[in-house]
Parts: structure tokens; sequence; C-alpha cells
């Protein structure tokens, strides 16, 4: 008798199964099959991105030896091309160097606006690093006053790169002939345990340099004495030949 009202249960079961599969069946393959795309498309994209990466390293290696075998003017011009294409941060790391590039080609004025442009519109390392650039690049041309609005962003105590601005500035001060001011700032520069130590002993070294009057003009070094003239021997009848 327990058979037949198993057998009963397991019909049961299964017609409910039926009425369920037929009314949410077709969902339940829609999921699976949208999990498995999903899981698709990811692996594909994935080997994509990968792919990219590796084309965006080949091509920066080749502008960077075009740039080390003093061709600057190939290398801006495929750093500027990899900066269009490449995924973000090689793209970044490319218009930073084709900025660099154009710089060293003697292009200054475009090296310049473009080291100003990546300032204005990254804030992270690579837009630092472009600002302190663009900073140098104009620290014997523009005012410090100009300098010291581009250079804002940097010279917050809390900022890690207040100590390299803070050189740019007071080399500013020393080309504009205020020797004062410029061996304050060196000196208390000097003094930062902040900063790393190679700066510290440049500022050290320009402090001292300013102070011992080594900026002054002592002079031209004094031109060579002329060479004696050549000796003359005599002939045999007494007369002197060259």
């Amino acid at each position: 008798m327990s058979d037949i009202f198993h057998e009963v249960e397991e019909e049961v079961r299964r017609e409910r199964f039926e009425k369920l599969w037929k009314k949410y069946g077709d969902y339940a393959i829609a999921s699976v099959a949208a999990i498995i795309i999903g899981i698709a498309a990811y692996k594909f994209y994935d080997r994509y991105e990968t792919q990219q990466r590796m084309n965006a390293s080949s091509a920066f290696n080749a502008a960077e030896q075009a740039l080390n075998s003093n061709n600057s003017a190939a290398a801006a011009t495929a750093f500027g091309n990899l900066a269009k294409t490449a995924p973000k941060g090689y793209a970044a790391l490319a218009q930073l160097s084709a900025a660099d590039a154009l710089y060293v080609s003697g292009n200054r004025g475009e090296a310049i606006a473009l080291f100003k442009s990546i300032a204005a519109k990254d804030n992270s390392t690579i837009g630092n690093v472009a600002r302190l650039r663009a900073a140098w690049a104009t620290v014997e041309s523009a005012p410090k006053s100009e300098l010291e609005t581009l250079l804002a962003p940097l010279t917050s105590p809390t900022s890690a790169w207040r100590f390299p601005a803070r050189e740019v500035l007071a080399y500013s001060d020393y080309h504009a002939g205020a020797l004062g001011l410029a061996e304050s700032e060196y000196s208390t520069l000097a003094a930062d345990t902040g900063a790393s130590d190679a700066m510290r002993a440049r500022a050290r070294a320009m402090a001292s340099f300013i102070k011992t009057g080594g900026e002054k003009d002592f002079g031209t070094v004094p031109n060579p004495p002329a060479p004696p003239a050549p000796a003359q021997s005599a002939d045999p009848k007494g007369q002197a030949t060259p």
C-alpha cells in the first residue's frame, strides 16, 4: 500500500515540476545563457586589454629608443601618437614623455604648453611632475609671481612635492639677483630634514656659493703670454739664417 502512495507522490512532484518548468524554464535558460555570455565577454575584454597594454608597452619602448638615439623629433611624434591610442596609464605617461621630447628637440614653447596642459587636468604624480617641469623650463624667463601661481598646488605644508617646488622658487630668486632671499631659502631647505639628502646637499652648496660671493664677476682670466720668437742660427759666413 505504501508503494502506491509513493508512486502517487512522485507523480505529483513530476507534474508540479513540469508546470514550474513550463512557467519559468525560459527565464532559467536565459539566466544561464546571460551568465555564460557575461563570462565569455569578460574573458574576451581581459585578453583585449592585455593585448592593448602589450602593444602600448612595445610602442613606448620604441619611442624611448628613438629619444635615447638623439632622434628627439621622431620620439616626440611617436609619444604623441601613443598618447592618443594607448590605455589610460600609458597614454598619460606617453603625453608627458612627448613634452620632454619636444623640449629636448628645441620646441620649447610647444613643450611648455603641453606640460602646463597636463598639469591642469591631472593632479596625480604625472600631473605634478609636469607642473615641476613647466616651472623649471620657465624659471629663467617667467616672473616669480607666475611661478608661484604655477607651483601653488605643490607648496602646501603637507604636500610631498613642496621641497622641489621650493627649490625652483629659490633658484628663481637667485637668477633674478635677489641673492639674500635666495641664500635664506636655500639655507632653510638645506636644514629641512623632510627633503631628500640629494636636495639638501644641492641647497647647501647653493647657499654656500651665494654666501661666499661666488655669483660675482671677478673678471676674466689673463690672456696667455705670446710664444717666444723662433731662435736663429748663423751660417758659415757669419750671417744669421732663420
